[in-house]
């Protein structure tokens, strides 16, 4: 069968609100319309992907994973129509993934100083998708954190960065100075094998109402500082490697030239 994008749009609106109404407001349709749409791709997918009660919308398990596809298919089509319209407006674009907390921004404006007739922009790599911005072409570089799938990828490696252990300040051990992964060992960690969180706001929410521990790299416990967490380093964790990554069948001039002055730039930083 052929995916309707457009269904697949209406599903994700609704996988994201949780809700009929303010999906359809979103969309600027119905919500009869929107629930109709919704039915369909059921009918055509023969299978359930929302859970429906008079006061929420939930997703099954399939509409979980469905979801998860969504996203990647939707990003990857806008991207694709905005490289036709490039092309007609005899645009040049580089687009750069990164992960969360590391700073490519001074690797962009050396860039920019050499080629300022190139529009550069920027896509988050969250860590459910990692290396998905490069496969899917959204993006055409990456700055990223190791691991990821690095079947057909070129990496050049920049640095390394700490993991600290990032807690409520009112936790017996935000009181020290450092610590080891033993002192770690009879705290509730929050890993994504436990429990996955959507979005770094949420995960760093969950340790500050006391539901873990959980061990970042120190430039996202940096980014996202609050007052009332703390963050401590573990002395004996695996330092974690940053790289700049591009698909190995990538050859063009202009990532050629990002990639010298990028690993220049960000190995210096």
């Amino acid at each position: 069968m052929d995916l309707d994008l457009r269904k697949l749009r209406y599903f994700a609106a609704v996988a994201e609100y949780r809700h009929f109404g303010r999906a359809a407001e979103r969309l600027y349709i119905t919500q009869p319309v929107l629930s109709r749409q919704i039915r369909a791709l059921e009918q055509e997918l023969d299978r359930t992907l929302l859970e429906r009660t008079t006061r929420s919308v939930e997703l099954t398990a399939t509409g979980k994973q469905l979801y998860e596809e969504a996203r990647g298919i939707l990003a990857a089509v806008d991207a694709a129509v905005r490289r036709v319209h490039d092309v007609d407006r005899g645009v040049q674009r580089l687009v750069v993934a990164f992960s969360p907390g590391l700073r490519v921004s001074e690797a962009i404006r050396a860039f920019a100083s050499r080629h300022p007739d190139v529009e550069t922009d920027l896509v988050p790599s969250r860590w459910w998708e990692r290396d998905a911005p490069l496969r899917d072409g959204r993006a055409q570089v990456g700055y990223l954190r190791r691991p990821f799938d690095e079947s057909g990828l070129h990496i050049i490696p920049i640095g390394h960065e700490p993991k600290v252990a990032c807690m409520p300040v009112a936790h017996p051990l935000a009181r020290r100075d450092e610590l080891t992964s033993a002192d770690l060992a009879d705290e509730r960690m929050l890993d994504i094998p436990t429990r996955r969180t959507s979005s770094l706001e949420e995960k760093f929410e969950l340790i500050a109402s006391g539901h873990g521990i959980a061990l970042v790299p120190l430039s996202v416990a940096r980014s996202y500082s609050r007052p009332d967490l703390a963050h401590l380093p573990v002395t004996d964790a695996p330092l974690i490697e940053t790289c700049l990554v591009i698909p190995a069948d990538r050859h063009e001039r202009l990532l050629r030239d990002f990639l010298e002055i990028a690993t220049v730039t960000l190995r210096q930083t």
